[in-house]
């Protein structure tokens, strides 16, 4: 039986979608803090089951008679480190076989103090505790890319810290097929992937393929991070929400995101989505 955590967010109920095109309901099991947020779930047939990442004895409970774990990863701006040890140690306690962990993809040594930090004390965590382990170094979401830039087509020119560097894209539906792919077949264990698109994209990209699908220039401008964080803080952003966007700046310069694989589109079957798919479909509905 495939256990999935964070079951009513994003990346993880669209894990459980996938999963349910191949495998029979009664086979997957959701962990979730609130069951009200599933019953679309308990409807499909999947065995819900409440526990938070806090609450110990709540985890065995909810892992018993679980074989497989897919442990998404704590948001940011949160004891992730306690949380995801807890999780693990209930996993051993509780008999599971193989935990897969989504941690984010590390082209190079770049440390993002929210969330790079923690993966990598969570990884050494899980390959420390006799567990069998896959690890999930999941590409930046395409679909994070409005709260970069914005979620609408700019008038003139796009502002992020982010120099030269690219991002190899990937969008979390296609990261949730390739993660129920690799949670349903064998020979992942003791292997970390990296799931990115296939192409990285600098920003200079991103504003050639809007001005060329609006009709008109959109420059790209590399800020400094001081007068992006205070741009993001006047659109209405707390402050230090408009510093982790930064950060995600300052990662995409290092080339932390610009790593491509080959992994995903080999799960898939094709090539991921590409910028112009994605941006034409995201900015440019219904064109």
């Amino acid at each position: 039986m495939i256990l999935v955590t964070g079951a009513t967010g994003g990346l993880g109920h669209q894990t459980i979608d996938f999963l349910l095109t191949t495998t029979p309901a009664a086979e997957i099991a959701a962990l979730v803090r609130d069951l009200n947020k599933a019953t679309d779930l308990v409807k499909q047939g999947v065995d819900v089951r409440q526990a938070d990442y806090v609450d110990y004895p709540g985890l065995v409970q909810a892992f018993q008679g679980i074989e497989k774990v897919l442990l998404v990863s704590a948001v940011a701006f949160t004891d992730r480190v306690r949380q995801h040890q807890n999780v693990i140690d209930a996993a051993k306690e509780a008999g599971v076989k193989h935990l897969f962990y989504t941690s984010i993809q590390r082209s190079t040594n770049f440390v993002m103090p929210e969330v790079t930090e923690s993966d990598l004390a969570t990884e050494a965590y899980l390959k420390a505790s006799g567990l069998t382990y896959t690890i999930l170094k999941n590409g930046y979401y395409f679909e994070g890319l409005s709260y970069l830039i914005g979620s609408e087509v700019p008038d003139t020119e796009i502002r992020f810290p982010a120099g030269e560097g690219k991002i190899a894209f990937v969008k979390r539906t296609e990261l949730a097929a390739a993660t129920a792919a690799l949670l349903t077949s064998e020979g992942h264990e003791n292997q970390e992937y990296t799931l990115s698109g296939s192409e990285a994209y600098s920003f200079d990209d991103i504003a050639r393929e809007l001005s060329t699908l609006a009709g008109r220039l959109i420059a790209y401008k590399s800020s400094e991070m001081a007068p992006y964080i205070a741009q993001k803080v006047a659109a209405g952003f707390p402050e230090v929400v408009a510093n982790f966007f930064a950060q995600w700046g300052a990662a995409t310069q290092h080339g932390m995101l610009a790593g491509t694989h080959d992994t995903v589109e080999r799960l898939l079957g094709r090539k991921p989505t590409s910028l112009r798919e994605y941006l034409e479909t995201t900015y440019f509905p219904g064109a």
